[in-house]
């Protein structure tokens, strides 16, 4: 299987619900060829290079996936029919892609990023906790003389 990247410009006054029928149909193609979706990067809003269709700005998006060349066929045809696509680009990754050791990797990836989740989130409760006790046990800050300066209490030879 090999592993493809495609970079898809859209037109950016659409609306995010004008743009998810887009990236509904890529998702029911890609297993529909027997493809693999590995990561969907979502770019936002840039401005181009030079005009296309009369628009200076593009919403890039980045698709990561395994496949094979009907897939690519498919994507692209689908690419050039619909007037909400302004261009695409697809390179080829890598001719002899493992699709194992990539859900593999993307198993640890999304296990590491579980874990620092769950890290963060007791390091926030922590500080929580913190904050409550330093703030329970300070006290309150006045102007007014302490008991011992009221009286002139001395320490040492100098009264205070």
């Amino acid at each position: 299987m090999k592993r493809y990247e495609t970079i898809v410009i859209i037109d950016p006054e659409l609306s995010k619900e004008a743009e998810t029928p887009i990236f509904e149909r890529l998702n029911d193609l890609i297993p529909q060829y027997n493809g693999f979706l590995i990561e969907t990067d979502d770019w936002g809003t840039k401005k181009l290079a030079y005009d296309i269709k009369k628009k200076n700005r593009g919403h890039y998006v980045r698709l990561d996936f395994c496949g094979d060349g009907a897939l690519i066929q498919e994507m692209e045809r689908f690419f050039r029919i619909d007037d909400k696509v302004m261009k695409f680009m697809t390179v080829l990754l890598d001719e002899n892609a493992d699709l194992d050791a990539i859900k593999s990797d993307l198993a640890e990836k999304a296990a590491a990023a579980e874990q620092a989740e769950k890290a963060a989130t007791a390091e926030q409760a922590a500080t929580e906790k913190a904050d409550e006790a330093v703030e329970t046990e300070a006290p309150t800050e006045n102007n007014e003389p302490t008991e011992e300066k009221k009286r002139g209490v001395t320490h040492g030879r100098f009264k205070t």
